[in-house]
């Protein structure tokens, strides 16, 4: 079993990673966008939010352990058939996509903490309150949540078929490549 990358493929660890992060920020923004139809007599009014922040952190950990992973072992090179444009746009994609994410779990975790009250991660642990009750700090934290959320979206689809536009019309291993495959 490859765990580490190598100059020409992605290990299992990133592979899952990737997929992981990828499943629950799509996840997370269907419960999202759920959970603020709720009214508030229904049953999950209380225990959606609930999950929704437990997830969060977890996610913000995983992220954590992501960033960190791709020092550790490091993406494979760029395919020699890539053009600079095509180098260069993936590059500020990532960082887009990273930084997107990072935004929209730091603002969740102000919208969740603004009352002063910590998150529970499913009873396993709680994150204290840091960063209490500046000035609108849940409505404003909550806007640029929302539309942070949009973006990540936007932003994976447009990866997504980057991804399938290698591999369908360029006939390259880009897509193979994430998904653990060697290039052969």
């Amino acid at each position: 079993m490859l765990w580490k990358n190598t100059a020409d493929r992605f290990g299992h660890v990133s592979v899952l990673i990737h997929w992981l992060v990828a499943l629950t920020v799509y996840g997370m923004f269907a419960l999202g966008l759920w959970m603020v139809t709720l009214g508030y007599y229904d049953a999950w009014y209380h225990p959606a939010p609930e999950i929704h922040k437990a997830v969060g952190v977890l996610l913000f950990i995983v992220m954590l352990v992501r960033v960190v992973w791709r020092f550790i072992s490091p993406p494979p090179k760029p395919l020699a058939s890539y053009s600079r444009f095509t180098r260069i746009s993936a590059v500020l994609a990532h960082i887009a996509l990273y930084t997107v994410l990072f935004a929209i779990l730091i603002s969740g975790y102000l919208i969740s903490t603004a009352d002063g009250q910590a998150i529970s991660v499913f009873g396993w642990f709680d994150v204290p309150a840091t960063l209490t009750r500046l000035p609108q700090q849940a409505d404003t934290a909550g806007a640029i949540h929302l539309y942070l959320a949009w973006v990540v979206v936007v932003l994976s689809a447009l990866h997504a078929l980057a991804a399938l536009k290698h591999h369908f019309i360029d006939g390259d291993v880009t897509l193979k490549r994430m998904l653990g495959r060697s290039a052969d």
